[in-house]
């Protein structure tokens, strides 16, 4: 299948490109800056793209069969637009190509109310934290870009990751529709679930918790350490 990867040069982004091209996909990697991406194959194009300029969304989304994003942005105090304008420039890309499929990474953030993720201080002073101050603008265009794929007409699937973190292979890890009791997700677990949505119908048109079961770390380590940590500038957006 030829897919078209956005936020590609992200730290979820390269990990998809990797999982697409071992299952046997031909991938265009859509990155800001390709003269970063880190690896080279022969079913691998690396294309520069914006989700900010349509024109070159339209571009790069030309002869695919499916477009995935993985776009990623850093939590800022200031109005973040990433997400939503991301939907709008791959959906009329999407329809002005006759492409179908859409699989987009959000958060299990957007839907905390779907049901608990962890603890009493995680419940009730670190996640609200997060939330409500950290990431109150990230997750708010989160929700705006749900609401933009889930008004559309085309097969789209929307994957809800918890608290990421880093692992050195894909693991047992578990999706289900709209909630899972996971405090995290693996990054390359999100990557490989991103992937075989391609081929999973069971998610059609609907959200997907992504949760993993085991080597996950502790809740206040890694909800701090995202929280704060700067990525590059280059894999801010992908």
């Amino acid at each position: 299948m030829d897919i078209v990867i956005f936020g590609a040069n992200g730290p979820t982004g390269r990990l998809a490109v990797q999982r697409a091209l071992d299952e046997g996909h031909t991938v265009t990697a859509v990155t800001r800056s390709p003269g970063s991406f880190p690896f080279a194959h022969p079913a691998l194009r690396v294309e520069q793209g914006d989700v900010f300029d349509a024109g070159s969304v339209l571009r790069v989304t030309a002869g695919q069969d499916a477009v995935l994003s993985a776009l990623g942005v850093p939590y800022s105090r200031r109005e973040i637009t990433t997400y939503s304008a991301g939907a709008q420039a791959m959906l009329a890309a999407m329809q002005a190509h006759g492409i179908r499929r859409l699989v987009c990474v959000s958060s299990s953030a957007v839907d905390p109310g779907a049901g608990p993720h962890g603890g009493v201080f995680f419940e009730h002073v670190l996640q609200p934290f997060v939330m409500r101050f950290l990431g109150r603008t990230l997750y708010d265009d989160m929700k705006r870009m749900e609401g933009i794929v889930s008004a559309s007409d085309t097969g789209w699937t929307v994957l809800r990751p918890s608290g990421p973190f880093d692992a050195e292979a894909v693991s047992d890890y578990q999706v289900a529709e709209r909630y899972l009791p996971q405090t995290f997700t693996a990054r390359i677990d999100l990557a490989d679930a991103l992937v075989r949505q391609l081929d999973d119908r069971r998610f059609l048109r609907t959200t997907a918790a992504v949760g993993t079961v085991s080597g996950t770390p502790t809740v206040a380590r890694l909800m701090m350490r995202e929280a704060f940590k700067r990525p590059p500038v280059a894999e801010r957006v992908g």
